[in-house]
């Protein structure tokens, strides 16, 4: 069975003098149609606003670059706007057909990346967006007398209200216009989770750290069902083999330096030994084993996972599987039973970590 992992880079569906909208297409990547999983990137500039949408499908938004962004979220059922403050590392979940519009109200570029699941979806493996204003607004696909009778309007009114908004998706605003709400700060602290500022699960001198987000850090990212992951290497530091016990589909998005990507499947055959950049993503198939390779500049990656409570498996270091397994079925399993081998193996083993400074890679 082949499988294309090779790692891409979004396509632009969308450039505006408001910022940009990304995409990866499940033509260009078929495994994100049959893993029911996607991506997509959105970048505003200073004053871009993204116009209100729902989406057919729940995903997280990890706030990439940006100081001062912003983002209004209508939560199905609640029938109140929560307005949110973003900055860089931030975590945003968005349950499956919440209204959000989203503003850039710094300096600098806004970017954020979203990965979520399309098993409820119109395209699987990809996101389908329903705008309620704007060149493409549902309010505009309605019939004159639909818009009439419903906001008891008369037509000139109605065509106003349909009308008025001709630009699509992405829009830029003057700067200065007072017109976006002030966002809620304890309402932030609630929906909002910044990873960069969370205790590292694992962390080694000169090798990295790992952060897992999950709704027991963060009790509303337990409304998507997902899990995130951070992974922040150092200069041509390694993330040791290790595979997901839970039957998920990781995405994983490499958000700033480069490296180098191994994944094993079934049958012990490698599937991918691919260079990685920023910019790029790969889908790791359930229950297949991955390990990360930093490159000169290091390397930071998020992931997120389909399931609340992520398990992992280590094949190196003092968790590693390896461990469990009796020295009497390691010798037969590997076949060493040189013990000027089994016990350097098994002491190394028993004394390193998953991130593995420069200084240990051979």
């Amino acid at each position: 069975m082949e499988m294309d992992l090779t790692p891409k880079k979004a396509q632009v569906m969308f450039e505006g003098d408001g910022g940009s909208y990304y995409l990866w297409s499940n033509s260009q990547v078929p495994l994100l149609a049959n893993n029911n999983v996607a991506a997509c990137l959105l970048k505003l500039q200073p004053q871009g606003f993204a116009l209100p949408h729902y989406a057919d499908s729940p995903k997280i938004g990890c706030v990439l670059q940006g100081t001062d962004g912003i983002v209004g979220i209508v939560v199905p059922n609640t029938r109140k706007e929560v307005v949110l403050k973003l900055k860089k590392g931030d975590v945003v979940p968005l349950p499956i057909g919440g209204v959000s519009w989203w503003f850039n109200n710094g300096e600098s570029e806004l970017i954020i990346v979203f990965m979520g699941e399309t098993s409820q979806a119109h395209v699987p493996g990809q996101f389908t967006y329903f705008f309620l204003s704007g060149a493409q607004g549902i309010m505009g696909g309605f019939s004159s007398e639909v818009i009439t009778k419903a906001f008891n309007l008369t037509t000139k009114e109605a065509n106003k209200l349909t009308k008025s908004q001709q630009e699509a998706l992405i829009l830029k605003l003057q700067k200065g216009q007072d017109i976006l709400p002030i966002p809620h700060m304890d309402k932030t602290m609630e929906m909002v989770y910044n990873i960069d500022a969370a205790k590292p699960d694992h962390m080694a001198k000169n090798g990295g750290l790992v952060t897992t987000l999950t709704e027991s850090e963060f009790p509303f990212i337990g409304e998507v069902g997902f899990s995130v992951i951070k992974v922040k290497l150092e200069p041509n530091a390694i993330k040791s083999p290790l595979y997901l016990t839970n039957p998920a589909v990781q995405l994983i998005y490499v958000a700033s330096g480069s490296g180098k990507f191994e994944i094993v499947g079934f049958d012990g055959k490698m599937l991918l030994d691919s260079h990685v950049e920023a910019g790029q993503l790969l889908v790791v198939p359930k229950f297949f084993v991955v390990a990360q390779i930093a490159g000169e500049d290091g390397m930071e990656c998020y992931s997120i996972l389909r399931t609340k409570k992520p398990v992992f498996e280590e094949l190196a270091g003092k968790s590693s599987i390896w461990e469990a397994i009796s020295p009497q079925v390691q010798k037969v399993a590997l076949n060493v039973a040189d013990p000027d081998f089994e016990k350097p193996f098994l002491f190394n083993n028993n004394n390193s970590t998953n991130l593995i400074p420069p200084a240990n890679c051979n």
